[in-house]
């Protein structure tokens, strides 16, 4: 019985037949185990709580049921996404338009989010978009203001739900909450479970499933390396690191954001094409570097865990950590993001004397083994454990 389960096609877990031809039209045959989970209890409009690692496809484990029951013929908005970054909500708004186009669905989905024009989007407001992707401030303003129509919401999904139900978010995902009608459906979304933010699930929603697949955090196919060097050597290292392994697309993790300004900088002078990712960044910036890295147009892109939030970028073969995580959990999210799909992949830390500390860490906490490289003649080559 389980075996068979665990077989399901998206045919088989009620998916609609326009919907899976989108899907292999996007080389996407099979359901992922939290899609197997999900689908069935989102599609039937229960509450839910989708928890899953980095890259094991929770995106479309809710879009696609929620899709689904989407009334086209009504001119309403029905299901509200909320993100809370710009660059995921443009995401989850992108592969849904993406959907829509290969399916030849007519639903129609508009991104609500700061820093572009208020006054078009609540003229795109007119058009009464079946599906409202954005951020958690630029929707309860609209709200607010009368221009979406919250009294009309069927399904509220918060993806990445830990990061918005923190206090800079919180208030605002409580006003679009409690504006809905109490028999909409809550999707909340995660890949780490924190305790101030489960409470608040809790709260939100007493009633709602838990849909968790087993704890699979190590994938197999990326390679776990570290390079010892002097925190001032890093820059120059990396750069080293990058042609020495030909590193076709790669996302380099630091921490600060003026640390991430002078590495492009210093690569960009080398004549490696790169774009930074962070915070400080106007959003048609931001925007343009992430298109750039997806097309293939720039080699490298840096970004801070923050900026790289939710982020889901396709044939990633290296991640450098320029700056290594102290906790295990942000370098499992962080290195997942490579190896998608079944390829291979990368990681390479680069660390001081000091941090060497954080490979006996990882591989206490993930059972992970990290090999010490060097750089000679502009090869890496593995240092021998004495």
């Amino acid at each position: 019985m389980v075996g068979k389960e665990h077989q399901m096609t998206f045919s088989e877990l009620g998916i609609t037949p326009a919907l899976v031809a989108a899907l292999a039209k996007q080389t996407i045959s099979e359901p992922t185990p939290i899609q197997r989970l999900a689908i069935p209890v989102i599609a039937e409009g229960k509450d839910a709580y989708v928890h899953s690692e980095t890259g094991s496809g929770k995106t479309l484990a809710y879009l696609l049921p929620l899709l689904c029951r989407l009334d086209l013929k009504s001119e309403t908005t029905q299901l509200v996404i909320v993100a809370p970054t710009h660059e995921l909500a443009i995401q989850i708004q992108r592969q849904s338009c993406d959907l829509a186009q290969h399916a030849a669905l007519s639903f129609r989905t508009l991104l609500l989010i700061g820093g572009t024009s208020l006054d078009r989007q609540i003229e795109k407001l007119k058009k009464k978009p079946h599906v409202a992707v954005g951020s958690p401030g630029r929707i309860c303003e609209l709200i607010e203001m009368g221009k979406l129509k919250a009294h009309t919401f069927k399904t509220i999904v918060l993806d990445e739900a830990d990061n918005l139900l923190e206090d800079k978010s919180l208030v605002s995902v409580r006003k679009i909450v409690t504006s809905a009608p109490g028999n909409r459906q809550l999707v909340f979304v995660s890949a780490t479970a924190q305790a101030r933010s489960a409470h608040e699930v809790t709260s939100l929603s007493p009633n709602h499933v838990l849909l968790q697949t087993e704890d699979a955090p190590l994938n197999p196919n990326i390679e776990h390396l570290f390079a010892v060097c002097e925190e001032r050597d890093k820059p120059d290292v990396l750069r080293k690191m990058i042609h020495a392994t030909a590193a076709e697309r790669a996302l380099v993790f630091v921490h600060r954001n003026a640390t991430a300004e002078m590495v492009a900088s210093k690569l960009s002078h080398h004549k490696i094409s790169v774009s930074d990712l962070h915070g400080a960044f106007v959003k048609a910036d931001r925007k343009k570097a992430m298109d750039d890295f997806r097309s293939g147009k720039i080699r490298v892109l840096i970004a801070s865990d923050i900026a790289a939030r939710g982020l889901d970028i396709a044939g990633v073969s290296h991640i450098f950590n320029l700056d290594a995580p102290s906790q295990s959990l942000a370098y499992i999210h962080r290195v997942g993001r490579s190896a998608r799909a079944g390829a291979k992949g990368v990681a390479i830390s680069l660390f001081t004397k000091e941090e060497t500390r954080l490979a006996r860490r990882y591989h206490e906490d993930l059972g992970l083994h990290m090999q010490e490289v060097r750089l000679r003649e502009g090869t890496l080559i593995a240092v021998e454990n004495t």
